[in-house]
């Protein structure tokens, strides 16, 4: 039986003119990750690294804590199938403030709660995009986003079925796949995006031309190897 190991990045630049770059923290978070798997003298067989900056740096930092007898021989392999969704593009047809960073922290520093109002704010962006209504506005559709990373997940299905693989990528790509392998609705698959953590584990087992899920979100090694603090969601 084979394992995929879906690892959602560290922390991003969230508030930069770059969002698509780790934080301090976030290199922080994906060091800790290798030091868990080293530990634990995890081998991987392969390595994915999604279509993102912050998919590179964080497979960098994490597995660079790795001896590299746990590693395969070669090339990484990157597969754009695993990028995550336009979130920027997503977040202006709802919110055109947030094409001026400026503005938009502005606007939010006016709530009582700045982080919740940004949070109301994504999920209605989201809901808009999942919604099927304004499927014009967007250069990639829900539907479209659903059928390219199902597409990646099928595409690790072949003669593996012995060999543990860890795939970079990002939260909305895992709660898009934990949808497609636990039936979920829409709705939650919106609700488990702010729920996975920051250099957190998703674990897939395989067999020939099937995938099920062995556990989600495990950030166990945050809150073991790293102070206060280190456990984020955005």
């Amino acid at each position: 039986m084979g394992q995929i190991h879906l690892v959602r990045h560290g922390q991003a630049s969230f508030g930069s003119a770059n969002y698509d770059q780790l934080s301090t923290l976030g290199y922080e978070q994906s060091r800790l990750l290798g030091q868990w798997y080293a530990s634990r003298k995890q081998t991987f067989q392969r390595v994915i690294v999604g279509g993102m900056e912050r998919h590179q740096q964080t497979a960098d930092a994490c597995l660079a804590e790795l001896p590299k007898t746990l590693l395969p021989e070669g090339e990484w392999q990157h597969d754009a199938g695993f990028a995550e969704f336009d979130h920027h593009q997503v977040m202006l047809r709802h919110c055109p403030e947030f094409g001026d960073l400026a503005m938009f922290k502005q606007m939010l520093a006016r709530h009582e709660q700045p982080q919740r109002a940004l949070e109301h704010l994504f999920r209605a962006a989201v809901q808009r995009w999942m919604s099927g209504w304004h499927d014009d506005d967007y250069s990639e559709t829900w539907p479209a986003f659903r059928r390219r990373t199902i597409a990646a997940l099928e595409r690790l299905d072949g003669n593996h079925s012995k060999q543990s693989t860890i795939v970079f990528t990002s939260g909305g790509v895992i709660a898009t796949l934990m949808q497609h392998l636990l039936g979920l609705q829409d709705y939650q698959v919106m609700e488990m995006m702010w729920t996975l953590v920051n250099a957190s584990v998703t674990k897939l087992l395989q067999r020939p031309g099937e995938f099920s899920v062995s556990y989600l979100n495990n950030y166990s090694h945050l809150e073991w190897l790293g102070p206060p603090g280190t456990v984020t969601y955005r």
